[in-house]
């Protein structure tokens, strides 16, 4: 992947960029096929040096023609379809896809879509163009059908759709060629934590928990207790000074797991001396929930909204319009049905286009969002927006969210804005699954619970 911070573009963002840089020498076309044909020989077989180079309709194509014919100069044996039809079997070194680029807009069908079947069913390296055949540029979805690469080179700057939803499994390894041209204006980023740099600074030995701020958590209503717990454990080891956990379920008076946190009747926690809340992890969807989202919304605190806490706010037209009045710092952390709740859309509709969809609830309830899922899509109030890369299939397990909401309330009740602690907070939940996996805790069987503590060590890095 290119650098941890690179820039992110849609399609026309890409094609104004190419616009504006005219008639270069050489043209932009040949720096892409001699870049790609450059990787394509790395990729190749020593011992096998057939090459099968597929090159589609429009500029792609263009751009694979070139790197067959970069290819052959470098006495590698390459056979060129430019046309959909299948080629007879043979044993390939490197399979080059260049059939489709980011200009698709319809499903891949007919000959086409048996031409990327066939590619899906080589054993060799699938080198990609720009992006896999099939993948809609702007929001990873697939077309039909798409190719499955082991590599994909992008030119000019990243696109959304090799980093969300089902982009990043058929893109495989990404590298960016940028062509030579000048860094251009952008809006969309990938979560790093070098974009926040400035803010991230170890704590004086002069520190009192005070000076850490305090985080409020409703939620915990009858058998949901857990996920409240969760949250407030995040919170705990992601640096809060004091930790308010307002339970509607009153069976309990301290958690074993986390005796630090205290624990309080939920409208007491709302009366504490607080910096920010979380609201929602467990907390049900009845009358009297929907009383504490309606105060919680009322206040001047910095909150963070999850789980049920956005499921009544999709239902009650009051509670929109309260959430989006509000001047203090807001986050909202809806999963892909949640979001279609409160758009009053399909999950289908918002997973079609994840971009879209959270700048959609960012400007309908002024908040920062994160669209949970694979390539989490953060858009801030401000405008910006960024992919989180971070994260593994590990994370599809009970709590995860719950820890997530605990941690970005966090760093809001510690004094970050809501667009660093969006940024920091998505990237750190996902980044602590990540290093988890390597030591071998999972991905399969990954507990929320084990991803605390993984999210403290790095967190402390950081600073």
């Amino acid at each position: 992947m290119a650098a941890v911070s690179s820039p992110i573009y849609l399609t026309d963002d890409i094609r104004r960029i190419e616009r504006e840089a005219g008639d270069v020498k050489p043209p932009l076309m040949e720096r892409a096929g001699a870049a790609a044909a450059e990787l394509a020989a790395r990729l190749a077989s020593d011992k096998q040096k057939d090459i099968l180079v597929l090159a589609g309709p429009g500029n792609n194509g263009g751009d694979a023609k070139i790197v067959a014919a970069r290819l052959k100069e470098q006495f590698f044996r390459v056979t060129l379809v430019d046309k959909a039809q299948v080629p007879d079997d043979k044993p390939w070194a490197l399979v080059v896809d260049g059939l489709f680029g980011i200009g698709l807009a319809r499903e891949l069908e007919g000959d086409y879509a048996r031409l990327v079947d066939y590619v899906n069913r080589q054993r060799c390296p699938v080198l990609a163009l720009d992006i896999p055949s099939g993948v809609h540029s702007d929001s990873g979805r697939i077309m039909g059908r798409a190719v499955r690469a082991t590599h994909t080179i992008t030119f000019i700057g990243l696109k959304p759709g090799l980093l969300t939803l089902d982009g990043p499994d058929c893109s495989g390894e990404v590298v960016l060629a940028d062509l030579g041209l000048p860094a251009h204006k952008a809006n969309a980023w990938i979560a790093a934590p070098q974009l926040f740099q400035n803010v991230l600074k170890a704590r004086p030995r002069n520190f009192h928990k005070g000076m850490a701020g305090s985080l409020g958590i409703l939620g915990g209503a009858t058998g949901m207790s857990g996920a409240a717990l969760l949250a407030g454990r995040a919170a705990l080891k992601l640096g809060a000074g004091r930790v308010y956990v307002g339970m509607l379920d009153d069976a309990l008076a301290v958690d074993p797991g986390a005796p630090e946190l205290m624990l309080r009747h939920a409208d007491d926690a709302l009366g504490q001396d607080l910096n920010a809340l979380v609201v929602g992890p467990g907390l049900g969807r009845s009358e009297r929930a929907e009383t504490l989202v309606g105060a919680a919304l009322a206040s001047d605190l910095s909150c963070v909204l999850d789980a049920d806490a956005l499921n009544l706010i999709a239902e009650s037209e009051d509670l929109r319009h309260a959430c989006a009045r509000r001047k203090a710092e807001t986050i909202i952390t809806p999963h892909p049905a949640e979001a279609a709740r409160l758009l009053a859309e399909s999950t289908a509709t918002v997973q079609a286009d994840r971009v879209k969809a959270a700048r959609a609830l960012c400007e309908n309830l002024n908040a920062h969002v994160v669209l949970k899922g694979n390539g989490s899509i953060l858009a801030a109030r401000d405008g910006h927006w960024f992919v989180n890369t971070t994260g593994n299939p590990g994370m599809a397990s009970a709590g995860m969210g719950d820890v997530l909401a605990g941690m970005l309330g966090a760093l809001l009740a510690q004094g970050y804005t809501g667009e660093s602690a969006l940024v920091l907070g998505t990237h750190l939940h996902g980044l602590a699954a990540d290093e988890l996996a390597k030591s071998g805790v999972g991905p399969v069987g990954m507990t929320a619970s084990e991803l605390t503590d993984a999210a403290r060590r790095l967190w402390n890095q950081w600073l």
